[in-house]
């Protein structure tokens, strides 16, 4: 099983929450929490606070940006066999609304072909608390061996 899937089913949401944040600090800054992850699937949510506000009051474009690298991220780790390794090497983002409410990341890979080498591109939406979509991503995944 992969290690880091295996650390997340034996630590739980919130302590793999914590122990992904304190290796790649900057994604604190939005105190997310996983939801779930597993092969092709992840979700983590976090809070609408003043900290994550732009000057209108209401989620920053960056902070969604945040979130949707964390759990496509995560997503893609659990994914590839362990013989390869990823790197973000891209993302192409829409602000759909504006984000006034705690909020939802779902990375979507299902249908993805996890062996494949090279640039893969991980979907992303982000719900507010009444489901509707404020945010989408594309994150291109450059997929390569480990070395």
């Amino acid at each position: 099983m992969n290690p880091t899937l295996s650390m997340y089913q034996a630590a739980g949401n919130e302590d793999f929450t914590k122990m992904v944040t304190e290796f790649a600090p900057y994604f604190q800054t939005i105190d997310p929490v996983f939801v779930d992850l597993k092969p092709g699937y992840a979700e983590l949510t976090f809070a609408n606070q003043k900290k994550v506000h732009n000057h209108l009051g209401t989620v920053h474009a960056i902070a969604m940006c945040n979130a949707a690298e964390l759990v496509a991220g995560m997503m893609t780790e659990v994914s590839i066999p362990e013989n390869l390794r990823w790197i973000p090497v891209g993302m192409t983002v829409r602000y759909l609304a504006k984000a006034k409410t705690d909020l939802r990341a779902v990375a979507r890979g299902e249908n993805v072909d996890w062996t494949k080498k090279g640039d893969t591109d991980v979907s992303v939406v982000i719900y507010d608390t009444d489901n509707r979509e404020v945010f989408t991503a594309v994150i291109t995944m450059h997929i390569s061996d480990k070395k």
